[in-house]
């Protein structure tokens, strides 16, 4: 028994002991983007491709045409060049050249930044796992474990984004920038000393309900931070299609992210997909509550949040298939639902009294 308990002990300090190493290489990681994104402003390229792009500059689209030349006296015609044209209204623009901004050099910086948040992952992963084995439970119990396992999960997400070749590196500034805040709160504030389950949560709904709610959590900080991108790029495109004049700055940074087009469409097949995921873990709650506590919903502060970051995100849905309320408005919403899943995770468990006040602080 004493030697279980020395075990048990010895894996929740290596537990610490990953977690703060994490950090260290976290914090590595950011130095590495932010130096991918200082070499990245030295690049012309994303000047270039915009000044080249006919909508970008004010210029007509050329036309198709089909040249026609003479071979022995046959007619031979040539392959048609065809421009292809947005839905009407909408903005041709192309995706910028990323944050190393087609150099050599910032791309070097891209890459390392890249390895250093796949070692910080799998060190911090160690230590939810080491955390969970020095309890023999989900790791899951407390604000400190669900942080440090939200942050675990959202790098995840990313990195399985770049591992299908998806155009997504522009998330790894702001994704490594979250995760040092996230766990420096968590170290500072949030930390508790491992302990056994309070009897609500002592089931194994506890698997189901509450990974669903942190992987339905990152994948949302994902597509929050594409609406964010969105709605300062899609500024930037409008200020040039107007004929304004962006400050040397927004040209540097904002015209190597991705087109607007292309981040609106990034955060709603994101929030669009984890969505019925979403739906399942209020569902799966309310089953749990039945369990604990012999009630389906008995509207406690954190069941209230939960269904109204449901509402935010329907709304959010409905109005990007309603033709008056996409773009801006949409992305207002979904920015609204968010903000809302952040409350009902920090704003309830800190300040609010519920049965789900299980912060540990």
């Amino acid at each position: 028994m004493i030697l279980a308990a020395e075990t048990n002990e010895g894996l929740a300090q290596l537990s610490d002991l990953l977690i703060y190493s994490s950090m260290a290489v976290y914090t590595l990681a950011f130095f590495a983007h932010i130096a991918e994104w200082v070499f990245g402003s030295r690049s012309k390229v994303g000047r270039t491709a915009a000044a080249l792009t006919p909508q970008a500059s004010g210029a007509a689209a050329p036309a198709v045409t089909v040249q026609v030349k003479k071979a022995g006296g046959t007619a031979v015609l040539d392959k048609p060049k065809v421009v292809t044209r947005s839905a009407a209204g909408a903005r041709d623009v192309p995706d910028g050249p990323g944050a190393a901004g087609g150099t050599v050099q910032g791309d070097l910086y891209g890459r390392i930044a890249v390895s250093l948040t796949v070692l910080a992952f799998l060190i911090e992963a160690a230590g939810v796992v080491s955390r969970a084995l020095s309890v023999q439970r989900a790791p899951w119990g407390n604000m400190y474990e669900f942080s440090t396992t939200f942050s675990t999960v959202a790098v995840g997400a990313y990195l399985g984004f770049l591992l299908a070749k998806k155009n997504v590196r522009w998330i790894g500034l702001p994704l490594v920038t979250t995760v040092l805040l996230d766990l420096g709160m968590a170290v500072t504030w949030l930390k508790t000393p491992s302990d056994q389950l309070v009897p609500a949560l002592d089931s194994y709904w506890l698997w189901i309900h509450v990974s669903t709610a942190i992987f339905c959590g990152a994948v949302f900080y994902l597509g929050a931070v594409a609406t964010l991108l969105y709605l300062f790029r899609d500024s930037y495109e409008n200020k040039l299609a107007t004929g304004g004049n962006p400050g040397s700055f927004a040209r540097s940074v904002l015209e190597r992210l991705p087109a607007a087009a292309s981040l609106d469409k990034f955060a709603y097949r994101v929030n669009a997909a984890v969505f019925p995921l979403w739906t399942f873990t209020i569902i799966a709650g309310a089953i749990w509550a039945g369990d604990a506590w012999g009630r389906y919903w008995g509207w406690d502060a954190k069941e209230v949040w939960s269904f109204i970051t449901w509402v935010g995100y329907a709304a959010y849905l409905h109005a990007r298939a309603t033709a008056g309320w996409k773009g801006r408005k949409a992305a207002y919403i979904a920015l609204i639902a968010f903000g809302c899943f952040l409350f009902n995770y920090y704003g309830v468990n800190i300040f609010v009294s519920s049965k789900h006040s299980y912060a540990g602080v």
